[in-house]
């Protein structure tokens, strides 16, 4: 994956300064939970840089077209994804932050005076991907017993209830008598 990094110029240290920046970013893939979003062209993304005297604003946006797989039947699912850049970086780390600003909503400028962009934009990007991925919102998911995508058609098994496969694992606990281990557990 591709580092993203700007280096302050030093016009840029002077307080109310604005720089303006954009690019194309080459992220294969993005990990947001259990999920992966794989992007087959480059994301978009611009910032702008603001000195507000104390401090380096990050602000910007970042957007580009995944794929992923349904969180229900596991097909492909194509998902838009926009997100809001946002940074905050003290010039001098002895300079106390902000009374309103926790202290992990900011970092230290390095000593380098260079910032890395890369985490900014995936973090803008596990924002706004969906939380559970659905290829539609009635997705019926998958058969529990044989795995059919019941969004296909109706696979049987659900006209079988009291029929349990013999490669089911939990086959065996399907006449497992509970009554009196429940009542030791109260």
């Amino acid at each position: 994956m591709d580092t993203l990094r700007i280096t302050i110029p030093n016009e840029l240290f002077a307080p109310a300064e604005t720089r303006h920046y954009e690019g194309s970013l080459d992220m294969p893939v993005l990990k947001a939970g259990p999920d992966l979003y794989s992007f087959s062209e480059p994301l978009a993304w611009s910032v702008d840089i603001t000195n507000t005297g104390d401090a380096f604003l990050v602000t910007g946006m970042v957007e580009g077209d995944a794929v992923t797989s349904c969180a229900r039947c596991l097909e492909d699912v194509s998902v838009r994804c926009m997100g809001e850049i946002e940074g905050y970086y003290l010039i001098n780390g002895e300079v106390g932050a902000a009374e309103d600003i926790e202290g992990d909503e900011f970092e230290v400028l390095p000593d380098d005076h260079t910032i890395d962009l890369l985490p900014l934009i995936q973090a803008a990007l596990r924002v706004e991907v969906p939380l559970v991925p659905l290829c539609r919102e009635d997705c019926k998911g998958l058969c529990p017993r044989c795995g059919a995508n019941l969004n296909e058609g109706d696979c049987g098994c659900a006209a079988k209830p009291d029929e349990a496969p013999s490669d089911n694992p939990f086959a065996v606990v399907k006449d497992l008598k509970l009554e009196g281990v429940l009542r030791s557990f109260s």
